[in-house]
């Protein structure tokens, strides 16, 4: 059985769910059998679901640089991005 989480959960605690969300999502919309009302409401809901993949990563990077350095957390240095670009 899966493990529930609570609804004031951190976004870190959703991430993987909502990544999950957005993958489906883009490739419904890939195959282009929506309609435009259906395709208008699940990029709504995509952009939603990435806001919060967003959030989930800028909070899991916080966290990490409260680890790494406690005392000093503001001298930390931000994540390199990918090469890709991700």
């Amino acid at each position: 059985m899966a493990k529930k989480t609570s609804p004031d959960a951190s976004p870190v605690a959703h991430f993987e769910q909502s990544l999950d969300e957005l993958e489906q999502l883009v490739e419904k919309m890939e195959h282009g059998d929506l309609s435009l009302e259906a395709s208008l409401a699940a990029y709504e809901r995509g952009v939603g679901l990435y806001r919060q993949c967003q959030a989930a990563l800028e909070q899991a990077e916080l966290r990490v640089r409260l680890l790494s350095d406690p005392e000093q957390p503001g001298d930390g240095e931000p994540f390199a991005p990918a090469p890709d670009g991700r």
